[in-house]
């Protein structure tokens, strides 16, 4: 069992649907870590434990989840698209640019609607080139976006930045897109 197949399910789980193993989430997303790995089914005939987790979290290049304090329970640390969550973000001022990868069949729905969240709650954003082009490949061939985030953040639009460094924003405007690669 790789770490990666384990990753998606927890994504799964603390994401988008708990209750698919009988399972709650509190109003930040933290769920209790024993109650999760007596919940949570197995995954290719193998049982989540604890050393687990703990490996998915400090391994995880992405960063995507975040172990409690006390070590007592774990979240997603964005992402999310269950209504239980509403994650507290502290507004913060973006960078001049960031960026947002796509692909290429999107471009043209994009500049009609701009960003939007679809399912989730925000609008994931990176500041770096590299990050965008791996999530816009998730999708076919990659397109990178250049955001005008200061700009947009300068006329009143909030933005946030989850633990793991992705900047979150409710939408994008295609005003404030750059095309172009």
């Amino acid at each position: 069992m790789n770490d990666k197949e384990i990753s998606k399910y927890l994504s799964f789980i603390l994401r988008h649907q708990p209750e698919s193993i009988q399972f709650k989430l509190d109003q930040q997303g933290w769920a209790n870590i024993e109650e999760l790995i007596d919940n949570a089914e197995p995954v290719n005939n193998f049982r989540i434990d604890r050393a687990t987790l703990n490996s998915i979290v400090e391994n995880s290049d992405k960063k995507r989840f975040q172990i409690s304090n006390d070590g007592l329970k774990i979240r997603a640390v964005q992402g999310h698209s269950t209504s239980t969550v509403d994650r507290t973000f502290n507004e913060k001022m973006p960078p001049e640019i960031l960026f947002h990868g796509t692909a290429e069949r999107f471009i043209d729905s994009i500049k009609q609607h701009g960003l939007v969240p679809k399912e989730r709650q925000y609008v994931h954003l990176s500041e770096n080139i590299e990050t965008a082009i791996t999530v816009g490949q998730r999708y076919g061939k990659p397109h990178i976006l250049s955001i005008n985030a200061l700009e947009m953040y300068h006329r009143g639009i909030k933005f946030y930045q989850a633990e793991n460094d992705v900047w979150l924003v409710e939408r994008v405007d295609s005003q404030f897109i750059a095309f172009e690669p």
